[in-house]
């Protein structure tokens, strides 16, 4: 059962610890289906949380965050790396969720080469896409959180929240 829009339009740490275990599907070109569990996300908390993208203010990049949660939020790193997140939250309160791993593939760069993810998935509605969604998994998983990676730059207060979730 693929996720509808009102599944990512709560909060982002919600979202975050629900995507855990779930099925990332993804239709390639050539029309080949993969499916890939999500392993690990981070959660990002809007225009106060200093990590997150909005918390600079509404731009042309993160414009699609200011949109109801259920849309693709994409963004080039290093020149070469994609990062894959997820819209969370209502209209105006621009959340987000990056997908960070799948079984078997750790680190949220690799996952977007694996699914061939570029700029043209930017704004995606994950309810409607015929490229990629979420399909919920009846298997019970646990995780666990950590500290977010990478987001020194945000401070002590904002480095330090357990919003890094991991299957485990």
């Amino acid at each position: 059962m693929r996720f509808g829009n009102d599944f990512y339009q709560r909060d982002a740490l919600e979202v975050a610890s629900n995507l855990i275990g779930q099925s990332l599907v993804r239709v390639f070109k050539d029309g080949c289906k993969n499916k890939y569990v999500i392993s690990e996300v981070e959660a990002y908390g809007g225009e106060d949380d200093l990590a997150c993208h909005a918390s600079k203010g509404r731009t042309s990049r993160t414009e699609i965050m200011y949109h109801e949660g259920g849309h693709v939020y994409v963004y080039l790193i290093y020149g070469m790396y994609w990062m894959l997140n997820f819209v969370t939250s209502i209209k105006n309160v621009p959340q987000a969720v990056l997908i960070r791993g799948f079984k078997g593939i750790d680190g949220p760069g690799k996952i977007t080469m694996e699914l061939g993810i570029n700029r043209s998935f930017y704004g995606e509605n994950l309810a409607t896409s015929e490229r990629m969604w979420v399909e919920k998994r009846e298997e019970t998983v646990s995780y666990k959180t950590y500290p977010r990676i990478n987001i020194d730059y945000a401070g002590e207060v904002w480095k330090k929240k357990q919003w890094r979730y991991v299957l485990v």
